[in-house]
């Protein structure tokens, strides 16, 4: 299992855009990926409507997390896509 940690800096929080950009990457791995938030609390971020209502806002931090046969890959390039979708 790899994880790391997201800032949530766009002033919409997470929405469609950043939502379905980590769920878009997070279903081409084989690798369970999910996302934490508040007081552990789980999303899928396989699922778009999972990961939409977390009603994550801005300045709260998430934490991504892939477990799985190519989890090292999977945490990187959905953490990637993650980040570069909450740009506002």
């Amino acid at each position: 299992m790899v994880s790391q940690k997201v800032l949530v800096g766009s002033a919409l929080g997470i929405h469609l855009r950043p939502a379905g950009a980590m769920c878009d990457k997070a279903i081409q791995f084989t690798s369970k990926v999910t996302m934490r938030y508040g007081e552990g609390k789980d999303a899928n971020a396989k699922s778009v409507i999972s990961i939409l209502a977390s009603g994550v806002k801005c300045g709260q931090e998430v934490e991504i997390i892939a477990e799985g046969e190519d989890e090292q890959e999977a945490l990187k390039q959905v953490v990637a896509a993650f980040e570069a979708a909450l740009v506002d």
